[in-house]
């Protein structure tokens, strides 16, 4: 059988955009999870309890606030 012409060598390939790519949507996947669920958070306890506006903002504050110290990036030595 013919071998197909190639200009790619396996393990050659700069591969630092890809990762760079892949660690920025990780980021935005993790980051933008927080606060789409604190603001659902906040929705939910404004106009679906008793709780109100000022009920949703702590609850929605302290969830940012907690999903920050959990979700950093943590540096290694």
């Amino acid at each position: 059988m013919a071998e197909h012409a190639s200009d790619y060598t396996r393990g050659e390939m700069i591969v630092e955009e890809h990762e760079r790519t892949f660690h920025g949507f990780i980021k935005l996947t993790k980051w933008g999870s927080l606060y789409i669920a604190a603001l659902l958070m906040l929705l939910t306890l404004w106009f679906c309890t008793s709780a109100g506006f000022i009920g949703g903002v702590v609850v929605a504050a302290v969830m940012v606030l907690l999903g920050t110290l959990v979700l950093r990036e943590k540096h290694t030595i």
